[in-house]
């Protein structure tokens, strides 16, 4: 029996989801299984060829650190390549044990937003392992949480082995009758390729060098579009058009770097005051890294903060719970 596992997280010491994992996998390897778990963070370039591979294993563990909302942009791509490139007549047989383990708010969600997407790819379902951490040595160092993590791993074991059926769900009919995926049948030869391309450094840095030249034109060609228009003070108008002042005290600074341009974006909060501004901000409670395109969509309406984060267009660190209220503070009008 071979079960893999799909880290989601970002492989951080304090995520307690690795203690969980390796508790599961110790007992999975008691009973003979043969376990590989894949850390997607670790295998970004190869994450298509993962999901072309997802049906070689008789059993699949997902699993996602919930660190400020949802199960992340990594887990997300794999589930969305899963979609694409796997084949959809061995998924029926394939079952899933979902993993959310939460330092905030939302492990349900994330549990319950990996079920779905796994019973419209139609696979099969295991009770999963669900958990809030407050306290990481108190949850690691639980005899009891310790005990239904292993009865967890068992049952995934006896189901696989048992090959138990479940009960008829709602969530499948819709995708027999309704949600209809196109087929992608790749030949040997294509899946190769897709492995090659997919995992080759230089060919996808040679790709993001032609959308970088590309981005670079159509950028240019918007600047000069623009009359009247001071350039250097680009989207700080519409930041301070779109300021919401908040009924609580609240005091953020958001430092918004931009890849393409050099320049850095600098958002300071402090009740009803706001100062925007291009520059360097001696603190930050938040520091974004985007691109230009990305600012762009977010002043316009096209997209938010909280969206470009979970899509992977906007990386951030610092606050995550002050990362949430730029949406609050900021709302903008789309164009």
């Amino acid at each position: 029996m071979k079960i893999h596992i799909y880290y989601g997280g970002r492989g951080l010491i304090e995520d307690s989801n690795l203690y969980v994992l390796s508790r599961i996998t110790e007992v999975l390897e008691e009973l003979r299984v043969e376990v590989k778990r894949y850390n997607l963070y670790e295998c970004k370039s190869e994450i298509a060829v993962l999901a072309n591979g997802v049906t070689e294993a008789d059993g699949v563990i997902l699993a996602a650190s919930v660190e400020w909302y949802g199960i992340g942009g990594l887990l997300q791509q794999f589930l969305d390549d899963c979609w694409l490139y796997a084949d959809k007549s061995k998924m029926t047989k394939l079952y899933m044990m979902p993993v959310v383990i939460s330092s905030t708010y939302g492990e349900r969600e994330a549990e319950q937003n990996l079920m779905k997407s796994w019973e419209l790819l139609g696979g099969c379902l295991c009770p999963g392992i669900t958990a809030y951490v407050e306290s990481q040595a108190d949850f690691e160092t639980s005899a009891n949480y310790a005990k239904v993590m292993e009865n967890r791993a068992e049952n995934l074991y006896r189901t696989i082995n048992q090959k138990i059926q479940a009960l008829p769900s709602s969530t499948f009919a819709l995708k027999q009758k309704i949600v209809k995926s196109a087929p992608m049948e790749l030949t040997p030869q294509e899946s190769e390729q897709l492995s090659k391309y997919v995992s080759d450094d230089t060919y996808v840095k040679k790709q993001k060098e032609d959308i970088e030249e590309l981005s670079q034109l159509f950028k240019g060609l918007m600047d000069r579009a623009e009359t009247g228009r001071d350039a250097g003070q680009e989207f700080v108008r519409n930041i301070r058009e779109a300021f919401q002042p908040p009924m609580e005290d609240i005091k953020a600074v958001f430092e918004i770097r931009m890849t393409d341009t050099g320049k850095t974006l600098v958002v300071d909060v402090n009740r009803s005051q706001l100062k925007c501004y291009y520059g360097e901000s001696s603190y930050s409670d938040v520091v974004a890294t985007t691109t230009r395109a990305v600012i762009n969509r977010l002043v316009t309406g096209r997209t938010t903060f909280q969206g470009a984060f979970m899509s992977g267009e906007l990386s951030a660190k610092g606050d995550f719970k002050t990362l949430r209220v730029f949406d609050q503070l900021f709302q903008f009008d789309q164009k």
